[in-house]
């Protein structure tokens, strides 16, 4: 198990790894293993970049994002410019139906809502405007809706984490209320958790995960 002081030296050199970062302007705090990031980024893109890098680490625990925004004024585009780019950006995108997404844009805070059939295609719509010049923050209240009715969803999940890795399932449960899914137990990386939540969102007619999954 790495100490606090160990995780915020790896996580400040993922950090300065990535070119995505500007490592200069981001302070790491590390508690318990929950690792804390402070300060100012130039885009939503930089701050879920810095977010993903924390995650990357071995032995983090938990995430605190207290990045603030602050685009740069030659970057800086009022509500209609950043409102028509997202449009484009969804419409372009072949995963996503985007005649079922609706954009609202204030102050540079971009909300799509609508309803779609798969996680996959409300993950891909924010992925599309989240690098956007002059993005804030994106509210994802996309709704997943599955026209699949849930068949052996526990069975299908199940086997899906056997597929990945036995280490994966070993400390696993999974529960199953009609589409609805609850993931119970303990994984070892932030990488895990996201695979067996992919499993869990994959299964046909799931439209809710919810994720008690310890990290440690």
């Amino acid at each position: 198990m790495k100490s606090d002081i160990e995780l915020k030296k790896d996580v400040e050199a993922e950090l300065q790894w990535d070119p995505q970062i500007n490592a200069a302007t981001v302070g790491v705090e590390v508690k318990d293993g929950i690792v804390t990031l402070e300060g100012k980024v130039r885009s939503y893109a930089e701050k879920y970049a810095a977010e993903r890098a924390a995650q990357r680490i071995h032995g983090v625990k938990g995430i605190a994002l207290e990045l603030h925004v602050s685009v740069p004024g030659s970057n800086r585009r009022d509500d209609a410019d950043i409102a028509k780019a997202a449009r484009d950006a969804l419409h372009w995108n072949s995963l996503v139906p985007d005649e079922r997404i609706k954009v609202l844009v204030e102050d540079g805070f971009v909300t799509l809502s609508g309803e779609v059939e798969w996680l996959y295609e409300k993950t891909a719509s924010e992925a599309a405007v989240r690098p956007l010049t002059a993005v804030r923050a994106v509210i994802n209240n996309i709704a997943v809706k599955p026209k699949a009715k849930p068949e052996n969803v526990k069975e299908k999940i199940e086997a899906a984490l056997r597929r990945m890795a036995e280490s994966e399932i070993k400390n696993v449960q999974v529960s199953v209320d009609g589409g609805k899914v609850t993931l119970d137990g303990r994984v070892h990386s932030y990488h895990e958790r996201q695979l067996v939540e992919g499993a869990a969102w994959a299964a046909p007619g799931v439209f809710s995960v919810v994720d008690h999954l310890r990290i440690g």
